[in-house]
């Protein structure tokens, strides 16, 4: 058996890349903060160790470059001589003297004097690049660590979704969960019914995207996320499972996309949850096995039931038939 290949992976990864982009690849430095931000955590901390190290090497270099064309390297010794930065000799002097006055260490070895127009020129530069630089890559780094990408990894999706009846109509049913107990503000769940098929003027949509209700019209994809929740899809004449039966679906091909967003209880931010069921992970007559259970004064969730499913009577045909 071969796994098919999905357009939304069961951890909410999307298998999209884009190639061939062109001159449109320029965009991307347009917009430099987000593709900083975007990258993965090693190239972050890559960019983030090698623009610190060029800098402070260029600079240092600088401020060398001054006492070598002054000569403050070869008057070290003369007490009459002001030099343009006190106690700078040579490179490693000169590199702990950037350091000092960019981290604003101040040993109060190594100073420097007024009679160095071009050293205070280079001294008000250094100020303003080492605030941009500090400003850009810090904010860059901040931004990275208090996104929400971590929480996702806390709610839960099942691992298969089922059909059966509820309340006298055939239904398609998934179960989330919410690990922790900080909630999740305005939660809100959407689902997508990604499959390919052909219009009436015969062009082709090899990836169509059609909108499953979830409760949009009664509210009910709002959720109050504290326990495990069952989401229902009912399957009626609007649904695009319209004709979906037991038999059918041995030969159907689709992928339903599930999404999650709310706030972060804990910190405000938004956070997004994804993942993905294919037609060989919908059971048909099945139904999820209660987790919730009544303790002393509190309601306890076993999660070892949580992707957990047992077979009960269900027509195998199709709610058109």
């Amino acid at each position: 058996h071969r796994e098919r290949q999905r357009f939304v992976d069961k951890n909410g990864r999307c298998n999209v890349q884009h190639g061939n982009l062109g001159g449109e690849g320029s965009r991307y430095l347009s917009d430099l903060f987000t593709t900083l931000v975007d990258l993965k955590w090693r190239w972050n901390l890559l960019i983030f160790l090698l623009t610190y190290t060029v800098a402070w090497l260029v600079m240092a270099s600088m401020w060398w470059g001054i006492a070598y064309l002054r000569g403050d390297l070869h008057r070290v010794h003369d007490d009459t001589y002001s030099p343009c930065v006190a106690n700078v000799y040579n490179f490693p002097s000169a590199f702990l003297f950037f350091i000092e006055t960019e981290a604003t260490i101040g040993y109060g070895h190594r100073y420097i004097t007024e009679r160095c127009p071009e050293g205070i020129v280079l001294f008000l530069f250094q100020s303003l690049l080492g605030s941009i630089v500090d400003a850009f890559l810090i904010g860059c780094m901040f931004i990275k660590m208090s996104q929400p990408k971590k929480r996702a990894e806390t709610l839960m999706f099942s691992r298969a979704a089922v059909v059966s009846q509820r309340d006298g109509k055939l239904c398609l049913m998934f179960r989330v969960g919410n690990l922790r107990n900080s909630h999740m503000v305005s939660a809100q769940i959407r689902c997508k019914l990604i499959k390919s098929r052909q219009t009436p003027e015969g062009e082709f949509l090899p990836l169509d995207q059609c909108e499953l209700d979830v409760g949009f019209g009664t509210g009910a994809d709002q959720l109050f996320l504290v326990s495990p929740l069952t989401i229902c899809h009912e399957i009626n004449s609007k649904s695009p499972f319209f004709c979906l039966s037991q038999r059918s679906l041995r030969s159907e091909q689709f992928e339903i996309v599930v999404i999650l967003e709310g706030i972060v209880e804990t910190t405000g931010m938004t956070c997004q949850a994804r993942t993905s069921y294919t037609e060989d992970e919908v059971l048909w007559g099945h139904r999820f096995l209660p987790v919730m259970s009544l303790e002393d004064g509190f309601f306890r969730v076993d999660y070892s039931q949580f992707h957990a499913t047992f077979e009960v009577p269900t027509p195998p045909y199709s709610v058109k038939e």
